[in-house]
């Protein structure tokens, strides 16, 4: 018997000779770990099912009896319910293309027929060594993931003045990162050109060590800033990818990570989304914002991403030319977490200077607070869903957008 004992495994095997193999194998080498077998590739709503239902440690993949379904299952359906779930790729033969190809395409370990003992023992070593990973001194980071509700809501400006204002208020360890894969503009704003982006941790996701990263960051004004590539060509695929051993690295490094993203759509913001310990859904008052934020809120909602864990950001607040705080909370049943005022010159000032918003500004001191919010232990939000029907018009246009 070899370590690994507490194991649930779920088997995705439709090749009924490899699904026997396997199992005698685990049998053989863990025979306290609990198995369940499904001989087909299942649809997205079944495997959630199975998922919550099993709770599997691990996940061995036939990719060999049909590839492209074995791609669509990891890529599109595990990665997007579950992104910390180990993957193993069982294989029919020793074909280092196709190893590599599944590699890349997140498998975390593979299994090549025949099974033997010792691709067991070595598989299950690797394996624990990564659910056990994020145990030790990066279970105390937090992770902030900044989300827009819709393009043009200033998530990236939030995103990069919270981690500057991060860095006023704690001398911990901070990371600002931009994992927007096409239009991130990040390095715009604060006038850096890196040499390096996060597609390149990326490729080196499995050799991650502390001198190599510190190599793919830049530092400004006592910052690590790891950046989205220039060329978004760089980036082809990598909406594809898994960020999960990139933002557990990130993790060991840091005590604060806050990450600026595209949006809530799609398996690369998803699996972010599953793994930040507060997702902030940056969103205006105008009326289209919060049209998107509904959408957003609901999209999240059928992903099963917690509640809890988000907040809601009313940034360039202007209760003359929008939709009030109370409106909001009414509409989307959903407390607002924080306002960020309109403060248009502040912001150009700071943009023209590649610099953080003056914490002496309106909006600067709108930071403040938010960062001071963010970092109370365990903060609690009053979900609202009482609806009062001087709203009836607004909500009864949203029943009709949104259906």
């Amino acid at each position: 018997m070899i370590a690994g004992a507490s194991w649930k495994s779920l088997i995705i095997c439709p090749n009924q000779m490899m699904s026997a193999a396997l199992v005698e194998g685990l049998g053989r080498e863990i025979p306290q770990g609990a198995a369940l077998q499904v001989p087909t590739y299942p649809p997205a709503h079944a495997l959630a099912e199975m998922l919550t239902t099993h709770s599997p440690t691990v996940c061995f993949l036939d990719v060999g009896t049909d590839g492209e379904r074995a791609l669509g299952t990891m890529v599109e359906l595990l990665a997007a319910a579950n992104a910390k779930l180990p993957v193993v790729a069982l294989l029919p033969g020793n074909d280092p293309e196709t190893i590599l190809r599944w590699v890349r395409q997140g498998a975390a370990e593979f299994l090549i027929q025949p099974f033997t003992n010792d691709q067991f023992n070595q598989m299950v070593e690797r394996i624990n060594k990564k659910l056990t990973a994020g145990k030790g001194d990066g279970s105390q980071s937090r992770v902030y993931c900044l989300m827009p509700a819709k393009g043009a809501c200033g998530a990236t400006t939030v995103a990069s003045n919270l981690a500057f204002q991060f860095k006023r208020q704690t001398s911990k360890k901070l990371l600002l990162g931009d994992l927007d894969q096409f239009t991130g503009t990040l390095s715009f704003i604060l006038k850096l050109k890196p040499n390096y982006s996060f597609t390149d941790a990326l490729h080196h996701a499995r050799e991650l060590d502390p001198a190599m990263w510190k190599s793919l960051v830049t530092q400004t004004s006592g910052l690590d800033v790891l950046m989205s590539p220039e060329n978004s060509a760089d980036a082809s695929g990598s909406d594809q990818q898994d960020p999960t051993l990139i933002v557990d690295f990130m993790r060991t490094m840091y005590d604060l990570v806050v990450l600026d993203t595209a949006g809530v759509y799609g398996a690369w913001n998803l699996a972010l989304a599953k793994m930040c310990d507060e997702l902030l859904l940056v969103t205006t008052n105008e009326l289209p914002a919060l049209q998107a934020s509904q959408r957003a809120l609901s999209y999240l909602d059928q992903n099963r991403i917690d509640r809890s864990k988000i907040r809601l950001v009313v940034n360039r607040y202007n209760r003359d030319v929008g939709l009030s705080k109370e409106v909001i909370e009414t509409a989307l049943h959903e407390e607002v977490f924080h306002v960020l005022p309109s403060d248009y010159d502040a912001v150009q000032r700071a943009l023209i200077d590649g610099k953080p918003i003056p914490v002496g500004s309106a909006l600067g001191k709108a930071m403040v607070q938010l960062g001071e919010k963010l970092e109370q232990k365990d903060p609690e939000t009053t979900k609202k869903s009482s609806t009062s029907s001087s709203w009836g018009g607004l909500l009864s246009l949203f029943s009709r957008t949104s259906s």
